[in-house]
């Protein structure tokens, strides 16, 4: 029941910035976790970056002090700021849903976008 649209991905330069968003739509009562999944051509997926409902955030050390994650909670919408851009950030971006409940199912569920392209050229 919760349906995610990414968008901002694109194509940038080394050293360039990009502004991903993710908004969650449905009938949802509350979303514990959001972020952001990557995976890199013949590379096995790498979780990015996350965020509670409450702000507490968590990073890859990978992109730790160049990506920042924020979120929306009256929009269910999440966000990741990318800048100072390098080629290995070249990758499918996925949003996730993590710990999501809907209306009438007390369930918490996880729920996975279908991913934005973002490449950094050299």
């Amino acid at each position: 029941q919760v349906q995610l649209v990414e968008s901002g991905g694109g194509l940038v330069q080394a050293g360039g910035s990009l502004r991903l968003s993710c908004a969650a739509s449905g009938r949802i009562v509350r979303i514990n976790f959001m972020g952001w999944y990557r995976q890199a051509p013949g590379k096995q997926r790498e979780l990015v970056a996350t965020i509670t409902r409450g702000g507490s955030t968590n990073y890859a050390d990978s992109v730790k002090g160049r990506f920042t994650i924020s979120r929306d909670n009256a929009k269910n919408t999440v966000y990741l700021q990318m800048v100072s851009l390098k080629p290995e950030d070249t990758a499918v971006y996925f949003c996730i849903a993590a710990g999501a409940v809907v209306v009438g199912n007390p369930v918490l569920l996880d729920y996975w976008g279908q991913g934005t392209q973002v490449t950094v050229s050299s």
